[in-house]
């Protein structure tokens, strides 16, 4: 029961995520004619850099409600871009979820020992 409960929890922030970044994403993906794992690929690097693109503008935001300038607002800026991209480094297993599913869905047709072979390769991916 746990299990499936985390697991609804990450579709839903996947969900919420793909649908803000989906159409900028989904044009790109669509333009460069791309489909299964690529897509899927290229989908997750392209929503996780939608979604990181916003953390200097708060940096920016901040250090001018501080009223921050020069050599202070550098090491501010410094710091708070350092902080807020170290923040995605959390997501890694969502990555890695959203990874074993994609693999999943492609290896549904095989069994035993292909399965297994094309898993191994698909994860390292």
């Amino acid at each position: 029961m746990k299990k499936i409960m985390i697991a609804a929890v990450v579709s839903f922030f996947a969900a919420n995520m793909a649908f803000a970044a989906d159409t900028g994403c989904e044009a790109k993906a669509a333009e460069k004619k791309l489909a299964g794992a690529a897509k899927n690929s290229f989908m997750t690097k392209c929503e996780k850099d939608a979604s990181a693109a916003p953390a200097p503008a708060a940096c920016e935001a901040k250090a001018a409600e501080k009223k921050l300038a020069g050599a202070a607002k550098s090491s501010f800026m410094g710091k708070c871009e350092k902080d807020s991209a170290a923040a995605p480094a959390a997501d890694k297993k969502m990555t890695q979820q959203n990874k074993m599913k994609s693999c999943n869905e492609e290896a549904a047709g095989k069994k035993g020992d292909e399965r297994k072979a094309f898993m191994s390769s698909c994860l390292k991916k």
